[in-house]
């Protein structure tokens, strides 16, 4: 897995969390540029009353997937480290509003080193929100098959910018289509996707800083992946691979932690 802080770089490789909020999104929050799907495209379909906004305290913001009215599904390293963390949406005006979490569950096999260690992680967690969430937002479904072969397609979606370092695009719902790939092989915790058009070999679409947490959807909706991390080429963080951590193999933990908080996930 991966983590890298918005002070070090590996191997061209980013959190895709990693950047920081636009201070015209939330009052309070530090702001410095962020990116998010890269050569993606506006998307207003069913996933953008499915999704919401993560951000931190000095710096982070990140999309997170709504399983409940009260509950939401995101990147372990969006909340990790005990940082103070708002979700965050608009009004129908407009206006921006910031819950506070009531609770934040980890998954216990994240482990924020795993990059530098070489090690396995698991970079998930849930947030349980104080109050529900306006009727506008519906449950995302999960996907509880098994990982798709090589060359299928997926959805990747995310709420930060269109480019790396243009915080202006900041705030827009996006979508990048691409295909499965197994660089390492088939995969049993990860998700690995590119452009179609490059295969990870040549720059694409794909997610970026601010898209962690986000999901990735098979073609009916439902959520195979949560969006982690992304790798560019050259000096560039994003555009050759997108990584998400697979649900299905965590559905101990997604519906453990659920059933903790009397709710359920949809499972499909």
């Amino acid at each position: 897995m991966m983590i890298l802080r918005k002070s070090a770089r590996v191997n061209a490789r980013v959190h895709v969390a990693a950047a920081t909020v636009v201070a015209s999104l939330v009052a309070g929050l530090a702001a410095t540029p962020a990116a998010a799907i890269v050569r993606g495209a506006e998307n207003g379909g069913p996933l953008k009353a499915r999704t919401v906004m993560v951000l931190s305290k000095g710096g982070g913001v990140c999309s997170g997937i709504v399983l409940a009215r009260d509950a939401v599904l995101t990147a372990g390293h969006c909340v990790a480290g005990g940082r103070e963390i708002r979700v965050h949406f608009r009004d129908p005006s407009g206006e921006p509003v910031l819950l506070e979490p009531a609770e934040v569950a980890t998954h216990g096999g994240y482990n924020a080193g795993a990059i530098e260690a070489r090690q396995r992680s698991i970079d998930l967690a849930l947030i349980r929100l104080p109050a529900p969430l306006p009727a506008r937002f519906a449950p995302a479904a999960l996907s509880a098959a098994k990982l798709p072969r090589a060359g299928t397609p997926v959805t990747a979606l995310g709420w930060g910018t269109a480019a790396e370092g243009d915080p202006k695009t900041m705030g827009t719902f996006r979508a990048a289509e691409l295909v499965i790939v197994e660089p390492y092989g088939p995969g049993k915790i990860l998700l690995w996707a590119a452009d179609p058009s490059g295969l990870g070999k040549r720059p694409g679409a794909g997610v970026c800083q601010g898209d962690s947490g986000g999901p990735i959807v098979r073609g009916d909706g439902a959520v195979i992946a949560v969006s982690t991390w992304a790798k560019g080429a050259g000096n560039s963080q994003c555009g050759l691979y997108t990584q998400g951590v697979l649900v299905a193999p965590q559905r101990g933990f997604i519906d453990g932690t659920l059933n903790r908080w009397g709710r359920t996930a949809e499972w499909r």
